[in-house]
């Protein structure tokens, strides 16, 4: 170790997040394990892959020891898919992503209008009826954009247009709301720990709200957008008259924009904000393992100004740093600044760009480059 730290036995945590399209966090950690011991054999490495609320959150939740629970639920579109939450005790770490996320859709396809969050409040029912009386709900990376009224709706609310009859699914249906009935809602929510999971902290709607600013990521075309935020608009007016001013103050509220509105959702059925990386770290144990560390190495596919906003690296890094641990980043890509690193807490990034520029060659390399990078880290760290 750097530092003067060389007199203590090396102890290394790699939590890092998934290099989405290449690697999952526990593959990372794996292939980082691999290339640190190729330079210091039988070196005392930790994995503790993380997650920030997003897709991969179940995952490394499993991976920290939680028991992996799957449930046949409504996907995105409608059809069924095969969705998991994770239990240990009675915590249960649902990850909306599983039932309702975009990687559910065909490739290319989207469903910006229509896609539903219905299959995600299943997943949260089955874990309630699994035990489950602490609810960590991730939400990012969905196919969405409905303000969590699927969601709603397969928790007991009832939307009803002006014939009394349900409206369809997808946000754009909502235009049609003209009666909302949550009292049906399942009582459980009033008695359970819920808190939602989320690395956003935009309203519902408006200029910074779920359609204007995460639509065209799924698709929306900038009509599309419109009537989007037109219709959740009208949704929380609907809201407002069947349960009063609190529809219209937790529509403002920071999180409500969360994975095309399902974060408002959330909010209805009482859910606390937390911010996704923060509030994971504490369900994977990450204080003590980072007490034990001596290096910590963190990552994500890129690292990037988005980076520095709530995701994994910026939080591992932060705790690292408020710990005074060392830190040093793995990425498939960095657009950082050195300066912009080190306020974050991060010593050092090591891109596997720098190894190979092409992202066609390094995105299906990603395995054997980030081991011959974790090598590099071993030498100037280690060795």
């Amino acid at each position: 170790m750097t530092d003067g730290a060389a007199t203590q036995v090396a102890h290394v945590l790699v939590a890092a997040d998934k290099f989405k399209g290449s690697l999952t966090a526990v593959q990372v950690a794996e292939r980082v394990t691999a290339g640190l011991r190729k330079v210091v054999p039988g070196l005392s490495v930790e994995a503790l892959p993380v997650a920030d609320g997003g897709d991969g959150t179940v995952a490394a939740a499993v991976a920290a020891g939680f028991e992996r629970r799957e449930v046949e639920v409504a996907g995105p579109v409608g059809t069924p898919v095969t969705a998991a939450f994770a239990l240990r005790g009675t915590t249960a770490v649902v990850e909306m992503a599983e039932a309702s996320g975009l990687q559910l859709l065909p490739a290319g396809e989207f469903a910006p209008l229509t896609a539903t969050t219905y299959g995600s409040g299943e997943l949260l029912r089955a874990a309630l009826d699994a035990g489950a009386t602490t609810l960590v709900f991730g939400v990012g990376g969905s196919a969405t954009t409905d303000g969590g009224a699927g969601m709603l709706a397969a928790l007991g609310a009832r939307f009803l247009d002006a014939d009394g009859e349900p409206v369809g699914p997808g946000g754009a249906a909502l235009a049609e709301l003209a009666s909302a009935d949550l009292s049906a809602l399942d009582p459980r929510f009033a008695e359970v720990e819920f808190i939602l999971a989320s690395d956003v902290d935009n309203p519902l709607t408006g200029p910074k709200g779920a359609p204007a600013v995460y639509g065209p990521q799924k698709g929306a075309t900038p009509e599309d957008v419109e009537t989007l935020d037109t219709a959740l608009a009208h949704y929380a007016r609907v809201l407002e008259k069947a349960i009063g001013p609190k529809a219209a103050e937790l529509a403002a509220s920071p999180g409500a924009g969360g994975a095309g509105g399902i974060g408002y959702g959330a909010l209805l059925l009482g859910a606390g904000f937390r911010p996704g990386i923060e509030l994971m770290l504490d369900v994977l144990g990450f204080a003590p393992a980072l007490e034990r560390a001596t290096l910590v190495i963190t990552g994500e596919g890129s690292l990037d100004e988005q980076t520095l906003h709530g995701k994994a690296p910026a939080g591992v890094a932060a705790a690292a740093r408020a710990a005074g641990k060392e830190v040093v980043a793995v990425c498939g890509r960095l657009a950082l600044p050195p300066e912009a690193l080190g306020a974050a807490g991060i010593r050092r990034a090591y891109p596997l760009s720098a190894l190979e520029p092409d992202p066609a060659k390094s995105i299906p390399n990603a395995g054997p480059l980030l081991e011959e990078v974790a090598s590099h880290i071993a030498r100037d760290f280690l060795a």
